[in-house]
């Protein structure tokens, strides 16, 4: 970030967000994008009233003063000259109490406004959604209106109306004042009219909005009792809310939230009625204004550095990786940068300001909030809001968030019990120990972010390293006509259960795959990548137990060993070896291929993200998603749980361009967003990634005429990182909108099987990107027939592991309708597996027993005699799944937690009698 940049996130920054996110919950709401500007105007404008009110009081202040000294200042200077004049002007202005930068008093609302506009200007005027948009007689608010024409020429009128209604506010707030004062108004509404006559109409109508606001404020101003006035308004507003809310919503937390909102808007009514103690006087032990200023700046400070850095430096410093971009390389510390920029204007300019502008007594009062809000976002930090699943670089969840009652519950009391002891102590006068506390939070935030950036840097370093070493041409991989080809492709989380569903709603699938022997009942060792791979390349020796009995050697180098196995074992054995994306090679989630660098014959590529033709585009949208929706993730940390729902906002976090179209409909947005089960707007990038990889198999694919034997293992995680995709084609779309195939589809049925119900977000986006996987897959087998390598070719489908997706009762007869624990749900276990072999022509569905240890001598089969593992020597079969008992282990899937020696807390799984469903054959945890 550039210097301008950073000065631009600290004051610009805070109030484009909040325009943001107010915007955006007025168009979740009315749907209209004009209305909703009239929402965000009006909510604007009272949340910063009581600023204007105070800077207009300060103003009206100065000006009494310089009035009342006016006669004296005259007369010295009258009187006196040079030096002395000045000396006696300085011991003038000492005895009344007046300074002279007093004088920017009186601009102090102009000043306020400056940065209000050029918010106002920036955001609006790159809001994407105005293009295009209508309201009334506007035909596009993101062009001038040019609501009249004559001969050619182009009048727009809403500049000149926003000018006529400055004016008239300016003719009513200036009324008595000098003419200096009036002239300052009227040359501000004519400099505005030259500034905006050529903006976006939407931009002037915002800002006509906000002068009719002013213009109304200032003829409340001139009435009697405005406060009243405005008393009775904001109670008849929250009565609205009230009423508008109960019937809207439907859930009981969002009618509570909208209850609480009018409770607060009658308030300002009721406070006469209502006898509430004030904060302790002076007798009471108050702690005095120096000490509560003290508290304020440390609360400040405290918040910078928890939202701004603590929280975003320790999810980066998770899986530094994930927020990295191998091809455009950038260190993710710019992220940090963004963040804390935006918390220092955000805690350390703006609540200032409120501060300083502030009462006496409102300013005691904003010290006690602030000690309160940095006790509350503490607790919520770590105690709360951890359980929502894992977490995308973009901040988004695998998976909606669901919060119970009961932590709904227990979240208010911690919090109100926390307030209340702020509350006493405060009462108390015990400042120097809350103000000791703050000073100590500061150090130890300070200090918990610096091992993290310390962190992200080392492993950045290494990821710069990791990008340098794979550079690489197109990835390609060689099929024989005439030799022995052996394909062992692992597709993350593809779910076993579908496969009946898929064949049975494309039927062109099965004449596909024909050749195929599906097994249903297969198991896999592991319900995580880290945990399951290493069984998959290397077989029996790595399934999970009998790794951590090598408890004297790293996870890494035992994963590393067994992606080698295969490859160094065909290699050995005369076969041209090809390896494409190897899973978390060298414990890093991009593989690093340098695992391969000593074999010097063994072709190492990743595939993923090699074919993105949209990288600029892509790049762009990442980083800013990235940087508006970390800072936005920080503040939902620290939200009460109660507003988690509304501040997460399924991912979106708020963002208005969300309901916005792409300029060029053929580049994709990638700020996936999923509104329900049937809808969703953007792509998630990952999927892209991988999704392309499959689409260009056929591209990669090169047939040779010799009789070389080629073994290639291929890893893809189009069935991992899933999103809804556009039916019937099941191909991703910027606006997904699957309704109407849907409610004829609301049933899907199988031979043999039991009617399958989709009904989820995670069950629709895992059964479409399984379809997307297996239609790529098709057409890759339709080529390899077309070259005639398809009869001299033994291909493996895997997958790691299942998916927990609610879906059990489609696969065990008498499975539990609740699953407490997600080790419990035997769709987890249950793995894709199907093997092709050498000259089969039918697809088949077997229900012999399979693991996915069986892999490595399944691929081996009739090829190599008697295969030994290069490594440990051992030989490499089938016979570790004849014991009775079969244990998988659930563990940490994080590369990044789980990378000692030994997987962390494992919990055993048992499977007896070889038999995956039944509910009988399972024991959890013994």
């Amino acid at each position: 970030m550039t210097v301008l940049q950073i000065l631009h996130a600290i004051v610009l920054g805070p109030l484009e967000l909040l325009f943001d996110i107010v915007y955006a919950l007025a168009l979740g709401i009315t749907h209209n994008p004009g209305i909703s500007l009239i929402f965000m105007s009006l909510a604007i404008n009272l949340l910063v009233l009581p600023l204007y009110r105070r800077a207009d009081a300060m103003q009206e202040e100065e000006r009494e003063q310089s009035l009342r000294l006016k006669s004296g200042v005259e007369h010295i200077r009258k009187v006196f000259k040079g030096d002395e004049r000045f000396m006696i002007l300085q011991t003038y202005y000492r005895q009344n109490n007046y300074k002279p930068y007093y004088a920017l008093k009186g601009s102090l609302s102009l000043l306020l406004e400056i940065p209000f506009f050029i918010a106002a200007y920036h955001y609006l005027s790159n809001l994407k959604l105005l293009n295009g948009a209508s309201f009334g007689s506007i035909d596009n608010l993101g062009v001038p209106d040019n609501l009249v024409t004559f001969g050619g020429i182009s009048l727009h009128l809403l500049p000149i109306l926003m000018t006529a209604i400055n004016i008239v506010s300016g003719i009513i707030y200036t009324r008595g004042m000098p003419l200096k004062s009036k002239i300052q108004l009227y040359g501000m509404a004519i400099i505005f009219l030259v500034l905006l006559y050529e903006s976006p109409s939407g931009l002037v109508f915002y800002w006509t909005l906000n002068n009719l606001f002013s213009l109304i404020k200032n003829i409340f101003y001139k009435i009697p009792n405005p406060k009243k006035v405005i008393s009775i308004m904001c109670s008849v507003v929250g009565v609205e809310i009230a009423i508008l809310g109960c019937i809207h919503f439907s859930g009981i937390r969002r009618k509570v939230l909208m209850l609480l909102l009018a409770a607060i808007l009658q308030f300002p009514l009721m406070r006469k009625y209502i006898r509430l103690k004030d904060i302790p006087s002076k007798k009471e032990n108050k702690i005095d204004e120096k000490g509560a200023r003290a508290i304020f700046f440390s609360c400040c400070i405290f918040m910078s550095l928890l939202v701004g850095v603590l929280i975003p430096s320790a999810i980066i410093s998770t899986s530094t990786s994930e927020f990295v971009d191998m091809a455009d390389f950038h260190s993710p510390l710019q992220y940090i940068l963004r963040t804390v920029s935006m918390a220092v204007g955000v805690f350390l300019l703006w609540c200032v300001i409120f501060y300083q502008l502030s009462s006496d007594k409102a300013k005691s009062v904003f010290s006690l909030c602030s000690v309160m809000i940095i006790f509350c976002a503490m607790v919520e930090y770590m105690f709360f809001g951890k359980g929502y699943g894992n977490i995308s670089p973009l901040l988004k969840y695998d998976v909606p968030i669901e919060i119970s009652a009961k932590e709904y519950a227990l979240n208010t009391f911690a919090l109100l019990s926390v307030a209340g002891g702020i509350y006493l102590l405060w009462k108390k006068g015990k400042g120097e120990l809350l103000k000791a506390t703050c000073v100590i939070g500061c150090l130890a935030i300070t200090a918990m972010s610096f091992i993290n950036i310390m962190k992200i840097r080392t492993e950045a370093i290494g990821l710069k390293q990791l990008a340098e070493q794979n550079e690489q041409g197109i990835p390609e991989f060689t099929l024989s006509k005439k030799g022995k080809n052996v394909i062992v492709i692992m597709m993350d989380r593809a779910i076993s259960g579908f496969v009946p569903y898929l064949f049975a709603e494309r039927p062109e699938l099965k004449e596909q795959f024909a050749g195929f022997t599906y097994y249903p009942n297969a198991l896999s060792f592991g319900l995580s990548t880290n945990v399951s791979v290493p069984s998959i390349y290397g077989g029996y020796e790595y399934v999970p137990f009998e790794i951590n009995k090598r408890s004297n050697e790293s996870l890494k180098d035992k994963h590393n060993e067994a992606l080698k196995v295969m490859p160094i074992l065909f290699r050995d054995n005369g076969y041209k070896v090809t390896v494409c994306d190897p899973p978390y090679a060298n414990y890093e989630i991009i593989p690093d291929l340098s695992i391969f660098s000593e074999d010097k014959d063994i072709n190492a590529y990743v595939t993923h993200g090699a074919f993105n033709d949209d990288e600029s585009v892509r790049i762009e949208q990442k980083e800013k998603a990235i940087n508006r929706n970390l800072f936005c993730y920080s503040l939902f940390r620290i939200s009460p749980v109660i507003i988690h729902a509304e501040v997460y906002d399924g991912g979106n976090y708020n963002y208005a361009d969300n309901f916005s179209k792409l300029d060029n409909e053929e580049e994709f947005d990638y700020n996936y967003i999923s509104v329900d089960e049937f809808k969703s707007t953007g792509v998630f990038y990952d999927f892209i990634s991988a999704y392309r990889a499959l689409q260009n198999m056929s591209y990669m694919t090169k047939i040779s005429d010799s009789t070389d034997n080629t073994f290639t293992s291929f890893s893809n995680t189009t069935t991992h990182d899933v999103m809804l995709l556009q039916e019937p084609e099941f191909e991703p779309k910027n606006e997904i909108d699957n309704s109407e195939y849907e409610n004829n589809h609301v049933i899907r049925s199988a031979t043999g099987a039991k009617d399958m119900k989709l009904s989820t977000v995670t069950q629709m986006e895992h059964y479409e990107c399984n379809m997307a996987a297996f239609i790529q897959l098709g057409k890759w087998f339709d080529y390899l027939r077309d070259k005639g390598v398809w009869d001299n070719t033994r291909i493996i489908i895997t997958a790691d592991h299942g998916r927990r997706i609610g879906l059990q009762n489609i696969i065990m007869d008498d499975a539990d309708k609740e699953v407490n624990k997600e080790y419990e749900d035997v769709m987890f276990f249950n793995p894709l597996f199907m093997i092709k072999d050498f000259g089969d022509k039918d697809f088949k569905t077997d229900d012999t027993f399979m693991t996915c240890a069986d892999v490595p001598a399944e691929a081996c089969k009739g090829l190599i005699d008697n295969p030994i593992n290069p490594f440990t020597g051992k030989a490499i079969n089938e016979d570790g799944k004849n014991a009775n008992e079969l244990y998988a282990m659930y563990s940490k899937w994080s590369i990044t937690e789980n990378h000692g020696n030994t997987f962390v807390d494992p919990v055993r799984i048992t499977l007896r009698n070889h038999y995956m469903f039944d509910r009988k054959n399972w024991s959890y945890g013994d």
